[in-house]
C-alpha cells in the first residue's frame, strides 16, 4: 500500500493545485518512485489510498497497465469525505490489501524519497511467515526530528525507550495489527504501534541509506538540484 491522502499543508502553494504524491523528483511523481520500486521486486497488486485533489491520481497512474501490474485506489474522499490519517487508511483498505487471501503486506508513505531502498521479496515472505504484526524500517535521527520514534534492542525488536530513531515509513504489517481500527474511522498508526510494540510483536532495522521526508518546497527543490 502507497499512503496518497494527505494535504500536505506545509508544501502550499504547490499542493493547492497537485497532490503532494504527484509533485516530481529526478523528471517523475514521488508515488512513482515507490511503485517502480515495488514493481522491481515483483509486487503485482497496489492499493493507494487518496483524499486531497484524489481525481488527478487515476488520471496521472491509470490502472497500473504501464508497469505491468494492478493499482487499486481507496477513495477517501469520495467515500469518507477526507483523508482517514495512516492507520484508519490501512484499516479502511484491508479488504483490498488482503483480497488474494494475503495477511500480511508492504506500506509505505508516498510522500518520502528513498530511491535505494529495496522492497526485498525474500524479506516480505520471511515476516509473513513470522508470528510477528510488523517489521519496521528506521532511520538515523533527522535535524527536523531530533528526538527520534523508537529504539531497537539487541533481539531485533522494537522499543518504545532506548537509543530512539526514526520511524522511516516504511513498514511490513500483518492484517491482525489493525484490529480495532474500524473501517472509516480518523486514526493515526501511531497508537496501534505503540501497543504492538509494547507487547513485543514489532522487529525492526535501521535503514542508512538515501532518505527524505519531502514536507517542504524548499526540501523538494533541494532533491530536485541533487538529482540535476
Amino acid at each position: 500500500m502507497i499512503l496518497a491522502a494527505g494535504r500536505g499543508e506545509r508544501m502550499r502553494p504547490l499542493t493547492d493545485h497537485t497532490p503532494k504524491p504527484l509533485l516530481k523528483v529526478g523528471g517523475k511523481p514521488l508515488i512513482e518512485w515507490h511503485i517502480e520500486a515495488f514493481v522491481a521486486a515483483g509486487v503485482r497488486d497496489i492499493v493507494i489510498n487518496t483524499a486531497w485533489l484524489e481525481e488527478q491520481f487515476p488520471g496521472v497512474l491509470g490502472d497500473g497497465s504501464r508497469w505491468g501490474i494492478r493499482l487499486h485506489y481507496s477513495h477517501e474522499g469520495q467515500q469518507f469525505g477526507g483523508a482517514l490519517e495512516t492507520g484508519g487508511g490501512i484499516a479502511t483498505a484491508l479488504d483490498l490489501l488482503c483480497a488474494d487471501g494475503d495477511d500480511s503486506f508492504w506500506a509505505v508513505s508516498a510522500d518520502i524519497h528513498i530511491p535505494d531502498f529495496r522492497y526485498d521479496p525474500a524479506q516480505a515472505a520471511a515476516f509473513a511467515a513470522s508470528p510477528h504484526l510488523a517489521h519496521l524500517w528506521f532511520v538515523p535521527v533527522q535535524p527536523l526530528h531530533p528526538k527520534g520514534d523508537f529504539g531497537i534492542d539487541a533481539d531485533g525488536f522494537a522499543t518504545l525507550d532506548g537509543d530512539l530513531q526514526v520511524y522511516s515509513n516504511i513498514g511490513l504489517y500483518r492484517r491482525a495489527f489493525f484490529d480495532g481500527v474500524p473501517r472509516g474511522q480518523h486514526q493515526r498508526i501511531r497508537a496501534s504501534l505503540d501497543r504492538a510494540i509494547g507487547a513485543h510483536a514489532v522487529t525492526a532495522e535501521l535503514y542508512t541509506g538515501p532518505w527524505a521526508n519531502v514536507g517542504t518546497p524548499a526540501q523538494l527543490e533541494a532533491l530536485n538540484a541533487d538529482a540535476d
